[in-house]
């Protein structure tokens, strides 16, 4: 199976009708996707440690999707035999009285990974351009000047944003983006899980289910979204989420072919620090 097949072509004509969230892409059982899963966890965690050690790049990975996508069970599991001290998690609530003081990229810029390490999003900047827009009301509170919110606000947001992605990238940090693609459905069908199971209630709110009454005003936001701002630098990739076991596979997959492409290599030793290791075998010999 080719992950090709989930990308969101840049410059083409892009459908969400085109994708189908309940595709396993051929996958034929769940644990043929758990022997791969647990194949990309180890592949991740090899390269994890090639891209520290060079401390040349930053591998930032954004994920966005409906409320019971799988956003937090795919990190969880995709993630788990990363080195935490090479890893970070980023969720992005309400923002705060300071965060709406600046433009609306400043505090993801804050959280962006250092070269060495991974970065993750949960949600992201994109939030300006769905769930704001979804809901007008949260952009009349960003304190922006009233001449500067016309209709093409969405348009001029997708250029910032484009822009702030090419940039990060020309510095070095490669960019993998992954809308987890549900359906309606299985969307009910989980909300409807966490409601009869008692341990899983701490993840129910109310404000889930209003906001699923939004669906199609929200897949028009991402469709158009995903159609101006994925782009050759940072690409987005539409993953089929109604089945859990397959997500996390082809996230796992994506994410190694990323570092794999950066033909990471382990630093060459100079003189000056084979003199170093020599005066250390020295003196712990002595």
């Amino acid at each position: 199976m080719s992950t090709r097949r989930f990308l969101a072509r840049p410059g083409g004509a892009f459908h969400l009708n085109d994708h189908d969230p309940g595709d396993t892409g051929g996958v034929r059982s769940k644990k043929e996707a758990a022997d791969r899963l647990a194949d990309g966890i180890e592949r991740l965690r090899a390269l994890q440690e090639k891209l520290s050690a060079q401390d040349r790049f930053a591998l930032l990975l954004v994920f966005q999707g409906m409320d019971a996508a799988g956003k937090d069970g795919t990190i969880e599991h995709v993630m788990s035999g990363v080195n935490p001290q090479g890893c970070e998690v980023s969720t992005f609530k309400v923002p705060s009285n300071e965060e709406l003081d600046h433009d609306f990229l400043w505090r993801h810029a804050r959280r962006l990974p250092e070269r060495g390490r991974i970065g993750i999003f949960n949600r992201s900047h994109y939030e300006e351009v769905l769930v704001v827009r979804v809901h007008r009301e949260v952009l009349a509170g960003e304190k922006l000047p009233a001449r500067l919110v016309g209709r093409h606000i969405w348009q001029e947001r997708y250029e910032s944003i484009n822009g702030f992605e090419r940039h990060l990238v020309r510095n070095g940090t490669v960019i993998r983006k992954f809308f987890l693609h549900v359906s309606r459905a299985e969307q009910r069908r989980r909300f409807a899980e966490r409601l009869k199971k008692p341990r899983k209630h701490w993840k129910f709110s109310l404000g889930d289910v209003q906001e699923s009454q939004h669906w199609d005003d929200y897949m028009r936001a991402y469709q158009e979204a995903i159609a101006h701002t994925t782009t050759p630098e940072a690409p987005w990739y539409v993953i089929p989420a109604d089945h859990k076991w397959f997500t996390r596979m082809v996230v796992a997959e994506l994410a190694v072919e990323a570092l794999e492409a950066l033909d990471l290599t382990w630093p060459r030793t100079d003189a000056a620090k084979r003199r170093e290791l020599r005066e250390a075998r020295r003196l712990l010999e002595q």
